[in-house]
């Protein structure tokens, strides 16, 4: 039996701009996400605050969401987060509480980042929980799906 490399960051952050598409395709800000434990997917999320009538669904909380039922547990050491866009506050503030290890985000958001987009609540030494957080991988194709469907809306 032949087994392959481990997954990459890359090819973690396909699956979540596979994801994207998906919220696009519903008519969603194409933004999505997944939760990855020893190199496997456990949860998936794409962008539903319009079709859900939830300002908390986010492509994180939705994936994060998926994640914590999947585990029996709302802690979620060890896991990393995989996302097309730089998290919001309230993100940010979620993965803090779930205690990821890593979170790694394609294309930057100055307008609402907090990561150091809009603000750096992800550098913050004051919490009581520390996430390492990475941003700009494959950052070019993420920011791409973003302004394709912000340019089709103009």
């Amino acid at each position: 039996m032949t087994t392959g490399a481990p997954p990459t960051d890359e090819d973690h952050m396909r699956e979540a701009l596979a994801l994207a598409q998906a919220g696009a395709a519903a008519g969603e800000v194409p933004v999505g996400a997944v939760v990855v434990k020893d190199g496997e997917v456990i949860g998936r999320g794409w962008n539903r605050p319009i079709g859900a009538a939830d300002p908390t669904a986010h492509a994180e909380i939705v994936a994060l969401r998926e994640a914590a039922t999947r585990l029996g547990n709302y802690r979620l050491p060890g896991c990393e987060l995989f996302v097309t866009l730089e998290p919001c506050a309230m993100c940010v503030g979620a993965m803090l509480h779930a205690r990821l290890a890593r979170v790694v985000f394609g294309a930057p958001d100055p307008k609402t980042g907090a990561c150091g987009g809009a603000v750096a609540l992800s550098a913050e030494a004051r919490l009581n929980h520390q996430t390492a957080f990475q941003g700009g991988v494959l950052g070019r194709e993420c920011g791409a799906v973003l302004r394709r469907f912000f340019a089709d809306r103009r």
